[in-house]
């Protein structure tokens, strides 16, 4: 499988590991949008949310469950931070491997986008 994050948690490319588990593991971003920005991953291929099913959701619970490790992690879980999952072309999805972005140390707008 020619998968870029995939090959990430395989230890394939390089990345600089700021969590992991059995289930789930976490880099910090290449390109931040924050001032701290972690992209975390399933340990098992999910091409997209839209692939999430009976069968590996349990990816996704330890996913969430890991989230607010990583911001206490980070130092961002007191003043808050923002969790963001893009789903397909239009989505902003650019990896085919199921992803979240924790960001945080600074404020976020609303409406994003």
């Amino acid at each position: 499988m020619d998968c870029l994050f995939c090959k990430i948690i395989n230890g394939e490319v390089p990345s600089t590991k700021v969590f992991e588990n059995d289930m789930v593991y976490a880099f910090r971003d290449i390109s931040p949008q924050a001032p701290e920005h972690v992209v975390i991953v399933p340990k098992e291929h999910i091409k997209s949310a839209n692939e999430i099913n009976a069968g590996n959701v349990k990816y996704i619970s330890a996913i969430w469950e890991a989230v607010p490790q990583i911001a206490k992690q980070l130092g961002v879980d007191a003043d808050g931070y923002r969790v963001v999952n893009n789903c397909g072309k239009n989505g902003g999805q650019t990896v085919d491997h199921l992803h979240f972005h924790l960001m945080g140390g600074r404020e976020f707008g609303w409406p994003a986008g």
